[in-house]
């Protein structure tokens, strides 16, 4: 059995400085990065055995109580609260029921891809394989619509297409915030048989990946804005929003762009594009 716990806790502690949790360093040298176990077990009131124990995987029934204990002690926001539960209750052998291999999307939801208007849009399901788009999502990921479909997950695209590097500006940044987000679907179910296959897929393909999921960074994602290279078009920075759907394991992603700006231009060429080399229906797995 995977240490999924004692791995987050150990990444966490590393991550804080003392004097972050009023701690003084001296002046000597520490050889530890971050907090060291017994600091950590002082500010939380859990023995440093306990807390040992529970690091290397010996302990896997740690209280409701130890847990928010740990959370106060770690300085950990809410996203991480909720992630350093679900790594206990699954250390503790409560599973969440797999979801099925083969997961249909909606016609609703298809239809609301078509009335999206020009705006890129695709639908993800947890290991945030692209389960369907409309055109313009599945053109703005350049060069994804080469692979199989079976193959379209926008984690492996960042890693592992070639156009990825190029396309997204400031890849470093995009690429760690994707796996954070990965971290968080992955942390609601450490079992989930697809999300461990692409997880060990980019763990041995990939030469950044394995640094970065590392770190144990937790965030989901939810809105933001990208900047993007796009061979067709050029430069065009947008907006998206991440728009969970109701009873499915499944989330929109919509790409915007301020109406009469450079960035909107971008989109309509992108469309007009797509208009020349595909049909205009979204497009889904069957």
């Amino acid at each position: 059995m995977t240490n999924e716990l004692g791995n987050f806790l150990k990444a966490c502690r590393a991550r804080r400085k003392p004097d972050e949790v009023g701690i003084p360093t001296g002046h000597g040298v520490r050889r530890t990065p971050g907090l060291r176990r017994e600091e950590v077990a002082a500010l939380t009131g859990i023995s440093a055995d306990y807390y040992t124990r529970l690091e290397q995987g010996r302990e896997r029934h740690p209280s409701d109580a130890v847990l928010d204990a740990l959370v106060r002690g770690l300085l950990l926001d809410a996203t991480e609260h909720q992630h350093l539960h679900n790594l206990a209750r699954h250390a503790s052998g409560v599973r969440h029921p797999e979801q099925p291999e083969v997961e249909s999307v909606r016609p609703s939801v298809l239809s609301l891809l078509g009335v999206l208007g020009d705006s890129p849009a695709y639908v993800l399901n947890r290991c945030n394989d692209v389960v369907a788009s409309n055109p313009a999502g599945l053109a703005l990921l350049a060069g994804i619509d080469q692979w199989p479909e079976q193959r379209r997950n926008t984690t492996r695209y960042l890693f592992l297409h070639p156009s990825a590097r190029t396309l997204m500006v400031g890849w470093p940044e995009v690429a760690q915030n994707s796996v954070a987000d990965l971290r968080a679907r992955f942390g609601d179910n450490p079992a989930d048989r697809r999300l461990k296959a692409l997880v060990d897929e980019l763990m041995r393909k990939s030469e950044e990946f394995p640094a970065m999921w590392a770190r144990h960074e937790v965030q989901p994602k939810s809105s933001g804005v990208k900047d993007f290279d796009h061979p067709a078009v050029g430069p065009m920075s947008l907006t998206y929003e991440v728009l969970s759907v109701s009873g499915a394991d499944h989330r929109i992603v919509v790409y915007q762009a301020e109406p009469g700006s450079p960035d909107h231009d971008a989109v309509a060429l992108l469309n007009l594009v797509v208009r020349r080399e595909s049909p205009a229906v979204p497009e889904h797995r069957a």
